[in-house]
């Protein structure tokens, strides 16, 4: 675990799957119990909000889903409608899958 300590924040950083400790989550509890004043925060800039607008705008062309037509066996498409909602998100990931396993790759060809 990485931290630091800037004008009264500490930022730690945890990996996935590690629990945080003792101290960390007395902090928690601790940071929980204060009360917000909004007063303390300072209003943005022009030039801040400007980056920020950027930012925003760049991740969510990093996460478009380009839109694609393709044709699929009826009794593919029935299946993958079985599992529920959200199917077409499971065959995206099934693809994703897919298409990253070589054997399945030269099967398939």
């Amino acid at each position: 675990m990485k931290g630091r300590y800037i004008m009264g924040i500490t930022k730690s950083t945890v990996k996935s799957g590690q629990k945080p400790t003792k101290a960390q989550l007395k902090e928690i509890e601790e940071a929980a119990k204060r009360e917000i004043n909004l007063d303390d925060i300072p209003e943005l800039t022009e030039e801040q909000y400007a980056k920020m607008a950027e930012a925003a705008r760049k991740k969510r062309e990093e996460r478009r889903k380009p839109i694609v037509s393709i044709r699929i066996d009826p009794d593919t498409l029935k299946k993958a409608k079985a599992t529920g909602k959200g199917y077409t998100g499971f065959l995206s990931r099934l693809l994703d899958n897919a298409i990253n396993d070589p054997e399945i790759v030269k099967k398939s060809l």
